[in-house]
């Protein structure tokens, strides 16, 4: 080798040294920075410990290094809570497949997760780890870690499977032991759970929480001696919430003991789950103060269940039903007992709480079902209840005292017993008397006829009998009614009846209708004699025995009757002062007749008879030869009353006496006017006669057929044949030959359309028409009557015409009728019947105003009988609520239930309770309720809304109960009244809504 290449070897040798030299301080450094971030990070300086990490295996070249770097950074990362971190650990295990760290770094992260309380990303760790490549120690930890984190995750399966594996490590067995044991009692596992927590029950850590669920435990195993000590033992050091749920379980345990008095302070401690009770809290509680009388406060529990649906609902309505009973709220037992016996889960107590519903049903009437309905349903659910004869008395009595004669006639017809027929012979009767009042008398007296073919009480006999006699009078048979009038009277027990009060009074009319004036006077002086105190039907009684000493020309005695009724006054006094001053006239006194005529027509300026008056002075002046002070009059007549039926009389009258005293062109005049403006009246007729004579006497035939052919009604040629045809047709007529009239009375106005006699013909064939009760048919004949001028026969036309209209509801039709009828009538009860009528066809239009006004127009009359005082109320009150106007609609209502009957008394009790309640006076009124449901249930619509007022009435009571069953009651039973469905659907939405924010069991969508 040669000097030169030793050297070079020599330099080769001296720099190999030199790298390795280097190497081996490089990796020195990077191992020392190592350690050094290694002891950081044990220290838990993650931030400067991954600094130096990062560092080293930016460095190193050695794999191992970089991989344990790599492990430590992640890791650092993860509990620096650094972005991506999970994705550092992930990255290293794909980078380091190799690694025995890879693991180690799942258990690790796992663990840190696990310490910091982050349960669900500790979970997610767990599932990576590879539990056999774990050692001993750390595989008890990776059990009992994974079996918790499940246990917070409430994977209850998977909690057990890894805690199970440790139950009986030294380290980690009694707590797996707890949580085996708390997820057996979540589990309602009672008895492994009491297996295990008795494992651990010595351990000072867990006594204070175990302390709760072995009182728990033993409450539900139902060892309740045991729960109440362990329970009680534990409130002294419990928190708020923890007391709440000992209390719980120390009540319930009481109570299941049977020891109510020692069962209630705890379970009033009790605060709910989520601040809310459930039905089963408040049955218990309601119930332990039902075991104690205490009914207040069972009622107030029991009251907040709503809308239960099983057998512990069921008894708690039941005892509910109970405790109203006894605190004798019986409307409120009504309805518990009728829910409690809808529900059959307990069929002894569904039975007993039907037989409550059923006698209360009776004693203070029913708003779902009438008390009958109620009772036969009882009977036909339990044929062979012991209480079956109670039952069967209490449905006969209950077809009379429900007033649903209606209903308890559907009731009684397939009924066959004596006791049966006894009912139906009074429910007849009442049913009978319900339509008399509606004026339905052609059904009336078919029901009068029904109780009469049962003849079981005499009482009733008797006033069917009488009733049936009122039906034939208003319907024109007076020979039949004066027959039954008879009858009643022979009856044994009409003296015990109320109809015996006026009956004297009823045969007297019944006389006066026949024309028997004889026999009229004798009974009116009969009921006279007997019933002073009767004031209103006494003064019309005076009236009607004047007027049958007037037509039987009994002067003195009519005067002396008149004189009486006018002192009395209960009726407007104007009818017997004009009677009064006729009768002096007949009496010869003919200047004390214009006197007092004078005196009537200044006292009584708005009399419907004054028009008469003044007819009756011209002719008194006329007798009295004061021929001019007559046609001052005459004049005045026509002046202030050109409608008046006396108008054509005062003008035939003043033409009469202008022809008597020569003064024929003055005579010509009236003549004429009578003829023109009253074309077809008798008074035109005896006009154009008279005004014949008149031409004849002047010599002025020509004159006379000139005029007389612009009278479209007198056909000169035809006279003869015209009177002829026409008296035939009367004669049927007179003579009763009701078809054949008819039919000649046709004939004759086919044939002289315009005849002398066509506007009587009209009138007489129409009439003939209502007898035999084809109204339509006789339309036709009044429209011709009240188109012509006004006569005789206009106001009888209006009147039918009008009625015509009214029954069809063709409202527009009737109301210009009735206004003319209005103030053309001579007749008072024409007025009234104007009047009535104007303010329902006025109110059914919409014109509320104007039904109001003649509402009052009517109310003015003394006349009135209380059916339409009671209709011009109801108008007033139904007017007023249309407008909003609840003050005067208050009024109206309370006026008209004073007086009504039926349906219209159903609706002011309604509103009487509608009011009260809009006052807050709501106990008052859910009895004007009670009152409405007991009296009125055969009026479904004003029953149902009436139920929704009671609930409303009873929420403000602070009863849900009773609210919130009533609405569904409503809901269920009234579906055909849409309005009130869906008011008692808004309310019991609203209810729910409240109540479920203290019971748990209530669903407010439900």
């Amino acid at each position: 080798m040669t000097k030169k290449n030793i050297v070079s070897l020599l330099v080769a040798i001296s720099f190999s040294f030199q790298v390795i030299a280097q190497k081996s301080a490089v990796y020195t450094s990077n191992l020392a920075d190592y350690q050094k971030a290694l002891s950081l990070y044990n220290n838990q300086q993650y931030q400067a410990a991954q600094s130096i990490f990062r560092d080293v295996k930016k460095t190193t070249k050695e794999n191992i290094l970089q991989s344990d770097c790599t492990y430590y950074i992640a890791n650092c990362a993860i509990r620096l809570n650094q972005h991506k971190a999970d994705q550092l650990v992930e990255n290293f295990v794909e980078e380091y497949p190799t690694s025995t760290k890879r693991n180690t770094a799942f258990a690790d992260v796992a663990d840190y997760y696990f310490v910091n309380g982050k349960y669900a990303h500790a979970r997610k760790w767990y599932e990576k780890v590879n539990e056999d490549a774990l050692g001993g120690k750390d595989r008890e930890r990776f059990y009992f870690n994974n079996g918790y984190t499940a246990f917070i995750s409430k994977q209850f399966k998977n909690a057990k499977k890894y805690l199970s594996k440790v139950e009986n490590s030294q380290e980690y067995g009694s707590q797996a032991k707890y949580y085996i044991g708390f997820m057996a009692y979540q589990g309602d596992d009672y008895d492994k759970a009491n297996t295990y927590f008795d494992q651990v029950s010595d351990q000072e850590r867990y006594k204070e929480k175990l302390s709760y669920y072995q009182a728990d435990l033993n409450f539900k195993l139902g060892k309740f001696e045991k729960a109440i000590k362990l329970a009680e033992a534990r409130l002294a050091t419990s928190d708020q919430s923890e007391v709440s749920e000992l209390s719980k379980i120390i009540g319930e345990s009481y109570f299941n003991l049977k020891k109510y008095e020692e069962a209630i302070p705890f379970l009033t401690e009790y605060e709910g789950k989520n601040g809310k009770w459930n039905n089963i809290d408040f049955y218990q509680l309601g119930y332990a103060y039902y075991k104690q009388s205490d009914y207040e406060n069972a009622v107030s529990e029991f009251s907040k269940i709503i809308g239960g649906k099983d057998g512990i609902s069921q008894n708690a309505y039941y005892h509910l039903g109970e405790s109203y009973v006894s605190l004798d709220k019986k409307q409120e037992a009504l309805n518990a007992f009728r829910n409690a016996s809808e529900m059959s889960f307990d069929l002894k107590i569904q039975e007993d709480a039907w037989l409550n519903y059923a006698k209360i049903s009776y004693e203070i009437g029913n708003p779902y079902q009438s008390a009958p309905q109620v009772l036969t349903s009882y009977l036909d659910k339990y044929p062979n209840t012991s209480y079956k004869e109670e039952i069967e008395t209490l449905l006969i009595d209950s077809y009379i005292t429900s007033k649903n004669y209606k209903e308890a006639l559907k009731l009684l017809g397939g009924k066959k017993s004596f006791d049966d027929k006894v009912a139906y012979q009074k429910v007849a009767f009442y049913r009978g008397l319900e339509l008399y009042n509606e004026g339905n008398y052609l059904e009336a007296e078919s029901l009068f006829d029904a109780s009469l073919k049962e003849p079981r009480d005499p009482n009733y006999t008797a006033r069917a009998t009488f009733w049936k006699a009122e039906v034939d009078y208003n319907l024109n048979s007076y020979d039949d009614a004066l027959v039954g009038f008879k009858q009643f009277q022979q009856e044994v027990s009409s003296s015990e009846t109320p109809e015996n009060e006026t009956i004297d009074y009823n045969i007297a009319y019944a006389y006066l209708k026949l024309k028997n004036y004889e026999q009229s006077i004798q009974y009116f002086n009969q009921f006279i004699s007997n019933k002073k105190e009767d004031k209103v039907r006494l003064n019309d009684a005076y009236l009607r025995l004047g007027d049958g000493y007037f037509v039987s020309s009994q002067y003195s005695k009519a005067i002396t009757a008149y004189e009486k009724a006018i002192k009395l006054n209960e009726i407007d006094s104007d009818y017997p002062f004009f009677q009064k001053a006729l009768s002096v006239g007949y009496s010869g006194e003919s200047s004390e007749k214009i006197a007092e005529l004078e005196k009537f027509i200044s006292k009584y300026p708005k009399s419907k008879l004054r028009d008469d008056a003044m007819y009756e002075l011209g002719n008194s002046y006329v007798k009295a030869n004061k021929v001019d002070k007559a046609m001052t009059v005459y004049d005045r007549l026509s002046a202030e009353y050109n409608v008046s039926t006396f108008v054509p009389k005062a003008l035939l009258r003043q033409g009469l006496v202008y022809y008597n005293d020569s003064k024929n062109e003055k005579a010509l005049t009236k003549f004429k006017k009578v003829a023109g403006d009253y074309p077809g009246s008798p008074e035109a007729v005896q006009a154009v006669s008279t005004v014949r004579l008149i031409y004849i006497d002047l010599g002025r035939v020509d004159d006379y057929a000139s005029w007389v052919k612009t009278l479209d009604y007198v056909e000169v040629t035809n006279a003869d044949l015209d009177n002829a045809t026409y008296e035939a047709a009367e004669k049927q007529y007179l003579d009763g030959n009701t078809g054949k009239a008819i039919k000649q009375f046709n004939g004759y106005l086919n044939e002289f359309p315009k005849g002398l006699y066509a506007l009587q013909a009209h009138f007489y064939v129409s009439q003939l028409y209502i007898k035999k009760d084809l109204l339509e048919n006789a339309v036709p004949h009044y429209k011709y009557i009240v188109e012509k001028s006004q006569n005789e026969y206009t106001e009888e036309a209006l009147q039918r015409l009008s009625q015509f209209y009214l029954v069809n509801k063709s409202w527009n039709n009737a109301i210009p009728l009735l206004s003319r009828l209005e103030t053309e009538a001579s007749f008072p009860q024409n007025v009234i019947f104007a009047q009535s009528n104007l303010m329902k066809a006025n109110y059914q239009l919409g014109n509320y105003e104007g039904a109001v006004s003649y509402a009052e127009k009517v109310l003015v009359s003394s006349k009135l009988d209380n059916k339409i005082k009671s209709d011009a109320r109801i108008i007033i009150a139904r007017s007023a609520m249309k407008t909003r106007d609840h003050a005067k609609a208050k009024i109206a209502y309370a006026q008209v239930e004073k007086i009504a009957t039926g349906e219209t008394a159903a609706e002011a009790l309604y509103y009487n309770a509608y009011f009260k309640n809009k006052e807050g006076e709501h106990e008052e009124s859910n009895k004007t309720v009670q009152k409405l449901a007991k009296n009125y249930s055969g009026y479904k619509y004003y029953s149902a809304k009436g139920l929704v007022i009671m609930a409303k009435n009873f929420y403000a009571l602070n009863d849900a109960f009773q609210a919130t069953y009533i609405l569904e009651s409503v809901i269920q039973n009234f579906p055909e009244f849409n309005d009130v469905a869906a008011q008692a659907q808004d309310e019991l939405r609203k209810i729910k809504i409240e109540e479920a924010k203290t019971n748990s069991s209530v669903r407010p969508e439900d």
